[in-house]
């Protein structure tokens, strides 16, 4: 009985030290918590559970470490011993699906999760269930599936969300790693940096550089400098808790961050050297260390990204030879094909750059499968910065026509290849956006969408969207032949392309193709305190600084006109002209229109030629009637509209109580022009929430998707909502956007503030020539030509 007894105490002093040992890892000693495992499991006599228990927490020790081969023998170990009970086997089974997640055999991940789910409800164990469910969320986003792999963890969140604040934390790691493969990287970033936060309060170092970890790898696609100090926290944080695997893999982004030098931020900026780059002896220790931990896909990002670096800057290399194959992960593979790219070039093989760099997008292109969603369609870009700026680099080097066309649009339709199937409509949808006007318009002011029943709001509403936003198909990349084909002898072509380094615009017209190299340093010169200027000019309409802000502002504007469009102007622009601007992500917000020599041009914006093409042979409403709404506290929308709706005969008209989101959106189903006058707002970090300012609150983009039936022209006297934010390469969401996205033709706004009796004035005028039938792009010129009132609106799409 004795013995007995003996062996009970062993055997619960092993159960206990297993406990501890995993505390102690936990709260940052690994060390010493595997030492206590290992000594808990040399004791004798322990039963066969018991020593499968500990070797679960061995296994769970070597994951924190980053030790997967060592975690794979221990947690496989810990399952076979486990069979008599299921619970526990099915914690095992959890952890050896985050081993194999990490080494990338996500169907040996989804096997052990599934198993772990069955046993956690049958034994009623419903909360690790959600877990496991959660997880299998993460698993297809490292598949590629980002719309199911955030409908799969919306599905359970709110329950796993309401355990405790540490839990939603730690699965908001995950949620935030769905966001930024999705393109929502601001959003994805400010979640990470709250979850760092909060770990930091809870005495969790583990939890808290994971989030940091995260927040570096979002952070290495547009700000390289900050990755790399943000990675180098997390790598500080790993070693002093012992985990090895992670402080390699932190260790890594930290390097890449450095070496990012030559690409092309965010800002449209090439990246300088800051310091001397890291060697290649300890770029290749670390590499090796990766390769011998399991992180095989890391290792060779980072040992590309060093070669990559070096051949920015013109150095000579040794180029390894990297593979592509079927199982090779998209990042590694773009990777690869930009280094082939730009290997090419500097070995003055400029077709074979070209191809390398094509290739890569074309493999982009066909990864795509996330559905219509505008939201996702900005992911692309952020995956593709680098070839689609060697491309463009190549393709002005060449000054062939048919290569500039040809990158242009390459570089356009990464974000506007899509045709999307558009949702049905929603009753459940349109409750939501309703509560949320609510909670906006309790905050107008405030950051209203942190609060947790907006989040909870928006995350459904976009969760609606992205599911039910399909594909309907993929747009033609027009080839230049074809686009010339399009154009009248009054219409022409600008196609502006930007490498970071040369900004050049290519001229097409009917018959002919001009090539002018723009001096960039003077276009960056005019274009600074453009926007400060143009919107002093709305405000200051009276009094002796009047006549001062009014001349800055046509000096400015003669600047931005004689950098951008002076040296090609007068070889195409005359009396009657037509012209399609197609521009990058660094002129979005140049008010084209103001500009002197496009003064009587009939213009039109467009985000690709291939867009304007389809939209102008798609067939035209046959409706020929318009709704004018008038917004509160608008000065002069009332007088705007009624002066604008005498153009027609048949007219609907919204306005004071009237104008209401579901009446807006009853009223634009039935005509073929709508014009909201209404104070906007532009939501830098969610362009879904931009909107227009209603009697009921705000219309939301998310609203346009409710409209049955889009209006083909949509004119938005507004202030800010002609706005974009410029995501990567030629990436720019706004409203503007979101209607065209939804099947408008062109949508008439503009992306500054714009005096009310400006817009009163000039819309009414407009409003003459569309009442006509004459296309937008003409009505407006007209209409400048007639007031004399030149201001900020343009014309977004198939404007003429």
């Amino acid at each position: 009985m004795a013995h007995a007894d003996a062996a009970d105490d062993g055997e619960l002093a092993a159960r206990i030290a297993g406990t501890m040992g995993y505390v102690l890892a936990r709260l940052g000693d690994v060390d010493l918590g595997e030492r206590i495992c290992i000594d808990a499991l040399n004791r004798a006599g322990l039963s066969a559970e018991v020593t499968a228990q500990l070797e679960g927490q061995l296994g769970m020790l070597a994951l924190e470490r980053g030790l997967l081969d060592d975690a794979l023998v221990w947690l496989g170990k810990s399952i076979a011993g486990l069979e008599a009970q299921p619970v526990k086997q099915a914690n095992a089974r959890m952890n050896r699906s985050l081993v194999a997640m990490q080494r990338g055999h996500l169907q040996d991940a989804v096997a052990d999760l599934e198993l772990a789910e069955a046993a956690y409800r049958s034994a009623g164990v419903i909360q690790e269930a959600r877990l496991a469910v959660h997880n299998r969320g993460y698993v297809r986003m490292l598949a590629g599936d980002v719309v199911s792999a955030l409908n799969t963890m919306q599905s359970v969140r709110e329950q796993l969300d309401d355990e405790s604040e540490m839990w939603a934390a730690i699965n908001e790691v995950d949620r935030a790693e769905v966001l930024r493969e999705a393109g929502l990287v601001t959003e994805a970033e400010r979640s990470l940096l709250s979850v760092s936060r909060a770990m930091e309060r809870h005495h969790a170092p583990r939890e808290q550089a994971t989030a940091e970890y995260h927040l570096a790898r979002s952070l290495l696609h547009h700000d390289a400098r900050q990755a790399a100090t943000v990675a180098s926290r997390a790598a500080r944080r790993f070693r002093r808790i012992g985990s090895t695997g992670w402080a390699a893999r932190a260790e890594a982004l930290r390097l890449r961050g450095q070496l990012a030098v030559g690409r092309l931020g965010r800002s449209g900026d090439v990246v300088p050297v800051a310091g001397r780059l890291p060697s290649p002896a300890v770029v290749e220790a670390v590499v090796a260390q990766l390769k011998s931990l399991g992180f095989r896909a890391e290792a060779d990002a980072l040992r590309i990204d060093h070669v990559l670096a070096r051949v920015r800057l013109g150095q000579s290399v040794h180029f390894p030879r990297f593979r592509v194959g079927q199982q090779t992960p998209l990042e590694i593979a773009l990777l690869v094909h930009e280094l082939r790219a730009r290997h090419a070039a500097g070995l003055g093989r400029h077709l074979d750059a070209r191809r390398h760099a094509a290739k890569g997008l074309d493999l982009l292109d066909a990864s795509f499968r996330d559905g219509g969603s505008l939201d996702l369609q900005s992911m692309s870009s952020m995956r593709a910065d680098g070839l689609i700026t060697i491309g463009i680099a190549q393709a002005i080097r060449s000054r062939d026509a048919l290569t500039l066309f040809d990158w242009s649009e390459r570089a356009r339709l990464l974000n506007g290849r899509i045709v999307a199937v558009r949702p049905p409509p929603d009753p459940a949808q349109a409750a939501d956006l309703a509560e949320l006007r609510v909670l906006r318009m309790s905050d107008p002011e405030g950051d209203w969408l942190t609060a947790p029943r907006a989040r909870q709001l928006r995350d459904r509403a976009r969760e609606r969207q992205w599911t039910a936003t399909g594909v309907s198909d993929m747009r033609r990349r027009v080839a230049l032949q074809d686009a010339q084909a399009e154009l009248g002898d009054d219409e022409n072509l600008a196609c502006f392309l930007f490498d970071g380094r040369q900004l050049i615009v290519l001229v097409v017209t009917a018959s002919k193709t001009l090539t002018f190299e723009l001096d960039l340093a003077a276009v960056r010169r005019a274009l600074r305190g453009l926007r400060a200027d143009l919107e002093m000019s709305a405000s200051v309409r009276d009094g002796p600084m009047a006549k001062v802000v009014q001349r800055a502002l046509r000096e400015r504007l003669r600047a931005v006109s004689a950098a951008l469009v002076a040296p090609w102007a007068e070889f195409v622009i005359g009396s009657g002209t037509r012209v399609a601007v197609a521009a990058p992500g660094i002129l979005s917000g140049v008010p084209w229109t103001m500009l002197p020599d496009l003064h009587g041009t009939a213009l039109t914006v467009v985000g690709s030629v291939s867009g304007w093409v389809r939209g102008r042979r798609s067939p035209q409403r046959a409706v020929r009637a318009a709704a004018f709404v008038a917004g509160p506290r608008v000065a002069r929308a009332a007088e705007e509209v009624g002066l604008a709706r005498h153009a027609w005969d048949r007219a609907v008209m919204l306005q004071a109580q009237d104008a209401t989101t579901s009446k807006v959106r009853e009223a634009a189903s039935a005509v073929d022009v709508l014009h909201i006058a209404a104070h906007g707002r532009h939501a830098v970090d969610n362009p879904m929430f931009s909107g227009l300012e209603l009697a009921d609150g705000t219309l939301f983009g998310y609203d346009i998707d409710l409209i049955e039936n889009v209006p083909d022209t949509v004119v938005l006297s507004a202030c800010e909502v002609g706005r974009s934010s410029v995501r990567w390469g030629e990436e720019a969401v706004g409203m503007t956007r979101v209607w065209l996205h939804a099947g408008a033709r062109c949508v008439v706004a503009a992306p500054v503030v714009v005096a009310d009796d400006d817009a009163c004035e000039l819309l009414a005028a407009m409003h003459e020539g569309l009442a006509a039938g004459i296309p937008p792009s003409v009505a407006l010129a007209d209409a400048s030509e007639r007031t004399g009132i030149v201001a900020p609106f343009q014309v977004h799409g198939a404007g003429f």
